[in-house]
């Protein structure tokens, strides 16, 4: 799992992606570091988080501050190619899901 920063206290909004990969993964790995870097230029970017299993399904979640900013990242000119390469080569399928988060809590067992 990678993270890339400490979560802000609530709310805030999570954008969950799931995705299984196509036999196609030609020039995937550019636009992927591409999208990660335009990302985080956005306003109200916060961070993100991803693991990918064994088969190469990726789990990637991306905080933001407010769904606005959600809405103006998903129409990038940019943003709007990188999702259309997804579903005509890249992806065999995926699953996006936003979500506000109202609160939340962790644990760390403690140091010794």
């Amino acid at each position: 799992m990678t993270t890339s920063f400490v979560r802000p206290e609530p709310p805030y909004y999570a954008v969950i992606i799931t995705t299984a990969p196509s036999e196609d993964l030609d020039g995937y790995a550019a636009m992927s570091k591409r999208m990660a870097e335009l990302g985080e230029a956005q306003p109200g970017y916060l961070g993100r988080e991803s693991m990918t299993d064994a088969d190469g399904r990726d789990l990637v979640v991306i905080y933001y501050t407010d769904a606005e900013s959600i809405t103006s990242w998903k129409a990038h000119p940019e943003h709007l190619e990188a999702q259309r390469l997804g579903r005509d080569r890249w992806y065999s399928s995926y699953t996006v899901e936003v979500a506000r988060v109202e609160r939340a809590y962790a644990w760390q067992p403690p140091l010794d």
